[in-house]
């Protein structure tokens, strides 16, 4: 899967990786991909509600290791 950004939110506790990906998510063109890669474990359930709120699309959350990946499509 190719993202058009990528953001990176290790060692950030809620709520700043969800507003990092809102002010990315701000700037980019609907559709779009972006990721962001977290390392809070809050952050699974934080972008599927930030995804149900906004209206931007979770197309896929990982756990790699200690680190959270999640995907989000531009709306």
């Amino acid at each position: 899967m190719e993202v058009d950004q990528e953001v990176d939110t290790r060692g950030l506790n809620c709520p700043l990786p969800i507003l990092k990906a809102k002010k990315a998510l701000a700037a980019m063109q609907s559709g779009q991909l972006l990721k962001v890669v977290a390392t809070d474990t809050g952050s699974i359930r934080d972008f599927q509600a930030f995804a149900k709120q906004t209206g931007n699309e979770l197309i896929e959350q990982q756990t790699v290791g200690e680190e959270f990946i999640h995907i989000l499509r531009r709306r």
